[in-house]
């Protein structure tokens, strides 16, 4: 079977509102007030937790490693707490989500999102059944850029690794499926949008309901 497997953060929802809350909480725990803010670090919010309290740490000429690794599961308990707040799917995720379905392909998750945050996120937003895998950050030993967790997600899919594409926003991403060996399609309208055609992807995808004519070009 073949298999279009996604990222999460910034492709199929925005979740920069909720994770730039957690970092903040964090940021007037230190006696710092709000650092970061949104739109303006709704990019870095999606490079995970401790690059947000790295980058505020910095903005204010506060940064100190060992701060980081401290408010880092005070940020996950808050993020935990939070987590659906703000979040929102894409227009047209889901709808894409099913049309693939309906033309063959297994689809599931691959994120570096701790396992159960994204499980538990995904139930809040009502649409876990809708992906036939989840693969985490911790899911496995190592994590997105190494090829393995892609191709994990892709098994547990019930499809063939070598026969799968990453739908991602990120370096990380287009590095995934580098190492893979299988195509990646990058999303423009997420908040790193603008830097996608950078990466040279096998395609860019403005609007979810081109997705499916796009694996069907991708995936023989």
């Amino acid at each position: 079977m073949r298999t279009v497997i996604f990222d999460l953060d910034g492709t199929l929802a925005d979740t920069s509102g909720d994770l730039l809350a957690a970092a903040n909480t964090c940021f007037r725990q230190m006696g710092l007030g709000d650092v970061l803010s949104y739109p303006q670090d709704a990019a870095v919010s999606l490079r995970g937790a401790r690059m947000m309290l790295t980058h505020g740490l910095k903005r204010v000429d506060q940064y100190d490693p060992a701060v980081v690794e401290e408010f880092y599961p005070v940020f996950l308990d808050v993020y935990r707490d939070a987590i659906d707040h703000h979040t929102v799917l894409y227009p047209g995720a889901m709808e894409a989500v099913e049309a693939l379905e309906t033309a063959g392909f297994g689809v599931g998750i691959c994120t570096n999102k701790p396992e159960g945050l994204a499980e538990q996120l995904l139930r809040s937003l009502g649409v876990r059944d809708a992906f036939r895998s989840l693969v985490g950050a911790d899911t496995l030993p190592v994590r997105k850029p190494d090829p393995e967790p892609l191709f994990e997600a892709a098994r547990r899919a019930g499809g063939d690794p070598a026969r799968t594409l990453l739908v991602g926003d990120s370096d990380t991403d287009r590095n995934t499926s580098a190492n893979a060996g299988v195509p990646s399609v990058l999303v423009t309208f997420g908040p790193s949008g603008d830097d996608m055609a950078a990466l040279k992807p096998e395609a860019l995808l403005h609007r979810f309901e081109d997705l499916p004519e796009i694996a069907e070009q991708l995936i023989a």
